[in-house]
């Protein structure tokens, strides 16, 4: 097929991209933010960089893994009303979170309130884009999926300040209103894509057998294991070498901010080179910026260094998935494929924060750093033997 699906004019048709950017910006620009809030929670819970980090990794394992539900509902329902959940769910989660005075209860507040919200508001506006777009595919998704590294750039720092001036819990109460008003706008936009060809949906039984898939949910359930370790501990990490609290949390926007580049820059490039072979050399780009991080000893200069290159090779990485899989197995169901995929990821950050916290606390910051790089390193290797038929990669 060359010619867009569907009935709607250009301009519409860019008008759902635009609530899909919308959409993963708060949805992503909330969860990435936990880094800023990391040492307020943990110094007034008086709990450990491991226990604070399962805070965030439950967020991660309920949203990727809540995919695969909302993926379904959005494919038999349609996106709009399950955005709409979303927004609700945003914003009595992070009220609620606000006013916890144990950290197992945010636990459940913030994980499963921003969880939901995230399930809700990334996989079925995704899928949507992709559903919509044929010949310009891989630059619409990619537009699409920026607003997470717009999202991480504004809301870090953001939270930061507002942290320092307000408190955590005031913060959280801004990031509740702020966040549910905006998904409530994305859902406006949330219009239900057309089928195409036959209509066969590929079904859930035959994709786990498939080693296409087998291979690209194993090598994203590994690289999710590194993936989100510095969203929770590079600001910690700079802070704990004496870079002020302002300037630590600028890593965390900074990865945001490169990851645009990487989502608009390699995502515009997947259409002419194909998806897959760029994705690819994205997970490479991703397991060399940790070597950088963990030879940066501290210096705010090479920390920057790190947060570009793993921002870029970052951002390639979820600018290509989408376009991937609609590559591999269509766009027919694609909220349903998208939500099975990224259950990998889910599992993988659930394990890896917590699982480097601990290495943290018990051995120091470039023991954590070693594993984020070893286990990067692995999930190139397992990509790189994704089996691609020819033709394939357009």
């Amino acid at each position: 097929m060359t010619e867009e699906p569907g009935d709607l004019r250009g301009l519409r048709r860019w008008g759902i991209v635009a609530a899909a950017f919308l959409s993963c910006f708060t949805c992503f620009g909330v969860g990435y933010s936990f880094g800023a809030f990391f040492d307020s929670m943990s110094e007034e819970f008086n709990s450990g960089k491991g226990l604070t980090a399962l805070m965030f990794s439950l967020t991660t394992c309920f949203y990727f893994l809540g995919g695969l539900i909302t993926g379904r509902l959005a494919d038999r329902f349609g996106p709009r009303r399950v955005v709409f959940v979303g927004a609700i769910s945003m914003g009595i989660g992070l009220y609620l979170t606000s006013l916890v005075q144990a950290i197992w209860v945010g636990f459940i507040t913030y994980g499963v309130g921003v969880g939901t919200a995230t399930a809700c508001g990334y996989v079925p506006m995704v899928a949507t884009v992709g559903g919509w777009f044929n010949k310009r595919r891989t630059l619409a998704l990619g537009i699409a999926v920026s607003g997470i590294g717009a999202g991480t750039l504004v809301c870090a720092p953001l939270a930061a300040s507002l942290i320092d001036r307000y408190g955590w819990r005031t913060t959280y109460v801004v990031f509740a209103v702020g966040g549910m008003a905006a998904l409530l706008i994305a859902s406006l936009g949330a219009v239900t894509p057309p089928l195409v060809g036959d209509g066969g949906v590929v079904q859930l039984r035959t994709l786990v057998r498939d080693r296409r898939f087998i291979t690209l949910y194993s090598a994203s359930l590994i690289t999710t294991m590194a993936l989100f370790v510095p969203f929770v501990f590079i600001k910690t990490y700079a802070t704990d070498r004496g870079v002020p609290s302002a300037r630590a949390a600028a890593l965390i926007g900074l990865i945001g901010a490169s990851s645009i580049v990487g989502r608009l820059g390699l995502g515009a490039l997947g259409a002419k080179v194909g998806p897959i072979r760029l994705m690819q050399a994205a997970f490479g780009v991703m397991a060399s910026s940790y070597a950088i991080w963990l030879a940066a000893d501290g210096r705010y200069g090479v920390l920057v260094l790190f947060a570009v290159v793993l921002g870029v090779g970052y951002g390639g990485f979820i600018a290509l998935s989408p376009a991937a899989v609609a590559v591999m197995f269509g766009t027919n169901g694609m909220a349903t494929i998208l939500g099975a995929t990224y259950t990998g990821a889910g599992i993988g950050g659930l394990i890896g924060p917590p699982l480097a916290g601990a290495i943290i606390d018990s051995s120091g910051f470039n023991a954590g750093i070693t594993y984020a790089l070893i286990t990067a390193g692995v999930s190139t290797v397992v990509l790189y033997t994704l089996p691609v038929a020819r033709g394939a990669q357009t």
